[in-house]
């Protein structure tokens, strides 16, 4: 194995650890917003942690990254038990809550996307499996905290993941570095996510229209 490639999976292992704790904190905040007990936050903290990578894996028929070293859900429980004696200390819970998981989701996308391409599928495969990386876990965090989904907002998320994912795709097969090509995947994913966030920014949304009245020149009888 090369030197390139040991470099290479050692940024994306950062990585992996890295997005589960971001992830396992949103998790744990919406517990402490729904003021859960400790075991709803150690609940909410490890199935966002590692929700979107298990369904991943299992997509990829590849054996799930948490059950074959253990560490990522270690991470989720004490990540899960730090938020719960520290929540209070964030004055504003859901703004932070939300930039913070824009993060973790531009960090999921990525291994994610990173993941699939290693596994030898091609381009559209590999963005299907970082933006499944990227909102399953958000999506069981927000169903079992009875929060809006994040596919029912109408806010962009999953356009940024698919933003993220794509560019590591254009990247990668232009042969860029991979601390490079992660690096700035990782900040157009997030970057588009928070300017969504803070600039109150949508896709533009299906709106009904009336439908044509009996007689109508054109209409199919």
């Amino acid at each position: 194995m090369s030197d390139v490639t040991i470099q290479a999976a050692e940024i994306l292992r950062v990585l992996d650890l890295a997005s589960v704790v971001v992830f396992a904190i949103t998790g744990a905040l919406v517990a402490s917003r729904k003021q859960m007990d400790i075991v709803g936050f150690l609940w909410l903290g490890v199935i966002t942690g590692v929700g979107g990578g298990t369904l991943r894996d299992l997509l990829l028929d590849v054996p799930v990254f948490w059950v074959v070293d253990p560490t990522p859900l270690a991470l989720c429980l004490c990540a899960a038990v730090l938020v719960h004696f520290s929540a209070h200390l964030v004055a504003s819970r859901y703004r932070f809550l939300l930039y913070l998981d824009a993060f973790g989701m531009a960090l999921v996308t990525t291994v994610g996307t990173a993941k699939a391409l290693d596994m030898g599928t091609g381009p559209l495969v590999a963005v299907g499996m970082g933006v499944i990386t990227a909102a399953v876990g958000g999506i069981l965090r927000d169903l079992l905290g009875q929060e809006p989904s994040i596919l029912l907002r109408r806010d962009i998320y999953v356009t940024a993941a698919v933003l993220g994912s794509f560019t590591y795709v254009v990247l990668d097969a232009a042969g860029v570095p991979v601390p490079a090509t992660t690096a700035i995947a990782v900040a157009a994913g997030f970057c588009l996510r928070a300017c969504a966030i803070r600039f109150d920014l949508f896709l533009p949304i299906f709106r009904p229209r009336p439908g044509r009245m009996p007689g109508h020149r054109g209409e199919v009888r």
